[in-house]
């Protein structure tokens, strides 16, 4: 009888050990899919600095503009000339002027831009949009308040082409009754 007995006692006791297990991996199963992956936030684009130099580059209309700034004493160079110098309307220096003032890093940077194509107001236009950059990439307490500005957001109005059939992107030719 003490052979039936072990016998009859192997496989209940068996029993419960190989169920655990399977339960054991179907929760770990579930749990693996119920859970969902959340996607990780977008990183702000970070140059890295050389030198001690951030890069950020800004367009508006058909300028491109190069800007590097660094730590300093709140120096502005643009294509080798003065603030004032390059930009004389007071609209443009303001629009330039824009992030530095937003961030109070005007006596706290020195700033060289290169700046190319399109008219005095694409240029500034292109020249305040990379100084954000540079400033988000050096400063990300700086972001925010670059952000509320506007001084990260590319305006993307550009000049209409002109269509075929008519004088210009839409005006059309003179009616002629005659």
């Amino acid at each position: 009888m003490s052979t039936d007995e072990t016998n009859v006692e192997t496989p209940d006791a068996e029993a419960p050990a190989t169920e655990a297990p399977a339960t054991e991996t179907a929760t770990t199963e579930a749990a693996a899919v119920e859970t969902p992956v959340e996607a990780a936030p977008a990183p702000v684009k970070k140059s890295k600095p050389v030198d001690g130099v951030i890069l950020g580059t800004g367009r508006r209309k058909t300028s491109v503009a190069r800007v590097r700034i660094k730590s300093g004493t709140g120096r502005i160079m643009i294509n080798g000339r003065s603030l004032e110098d390059f930009f004389p309307n007071v609209q443009d220096q303001s629009a330039f002027m824009g992030p530095l003032v937003d961030t109070e890093y005007a006596d706290k940077v020195d700033v060289r831009v290169l700046v190319s194509g399109g008219g005095t107001s694409g240029q500034a236009g292109a020249c305040r949009m990379g100084l954000g950059r540079a400033l988000a990439a050096m400063d990300e307490a700086a972001f925010p308040a670059l952000r509320e500005n506007g001084h990260l957001t590319r305006d993307s109005r550009m000049k209409e082409r002109k269509k075929y059939g008519l004088r210009g992107a839409r005006r059309g030719t003179q009616f002629s009754k005659r």
